[in-house]
């Protein structure tokens, strides 16, 4: 991919949209701690002080993606919740649902999750206030929205919805770490099959967390 120098505000978006699609191309191929700005440079064909000029840090890049892919999975969370929650079941019983859709549908998102898990200690930091404040930003709005999702199928959580949701994206970002083990821990787990208890597999331990995160906010009898 090769450009010529950007004269238009359509051609300075049409360049930050080949750098964010570039990048997202990057992290179905990788982790996010192995994504570098001198690779994401040379993938899109520009210099790293020319991406630079659009994007003042990796960590902004990734930030920016975070915000898409969250926003994404929101949208299509929507359908997924209302085939999968029955309106008519008990509070407990449309917890469990609420549980198994989240849980299902973010262990399909591996690479929100690695984001998610980096956002603290990773993308949030090396970047302006500006640009902490954008994401923040655009970060409550989508918590809100992930709110109201929760509140529309299980209202009886009440204002624990903030905090389940808050804890179930972090949840997410921590457990996707352990999913899937490296090669040493599968050939420990083959040897010593003993061991295997300590494997957690993504959708079920999400599951589990999600789960007992409903039982502590929602209202006791």
């Amino acid at each position: 991919m090769t450009f010529q120098r950007a004269r238009s505000d359509e051609q300075r978006e049409i360049r930050r949209r080949a750098i964010l699609d570039t990048a997202a191309a990057m992290l179905d191929e990788m982790p996010v701690a192995e994504l570098s700005l001198n690779e994401l440079s040379r993938r899109v064909g520009l210099a790293k002080s020319n991406v630079l000029r659009y994007f003042e840090s990796r960590e902004a890049v990734l930030l920016e993606l975070l915000d898409d892919f969250l926003g994404g999975w929101l949208d299509e969370l929507t359908d997924e919740l209302a085939a999968g929650i029955d309106a008519d079941a008990s509070p407990e019983v449309r917890a469990g649902q609420l549980a198994e859709v989240l849980s299902r549908s973010l262990s399909e998102r591996p690479v929100l999750c690695d984001l998610f898990g980096a956002q603290g200690g990773v993308l949030e930091h090396n970047v302006s206030v500006e640009v902490v404040k954008r994401h923040k930003r655009s970060s409550h709005a989508k918590l809100e929205a992930m709110v109201g999702l929760v509140r529309r199928h299980l209202p009886e959580v009440g204002d624990g919805a903030q905090t389940f949701c808050m804890m179930g994206m972090i949840s997410a970002g921590g457990l996707a770490a352990y999913d899937p083990p490296p090669p040493s821990l599968l050939a420990a787990y083959e040897d010593e099959p003993e061991l295997g208890v300590l494997h957690l597999n993504l959708r079920d331990a999400l599951r589990a967390s999600l789960a007992a995160s409903l039982v502590g906010v929602l209202p006791r009898s």
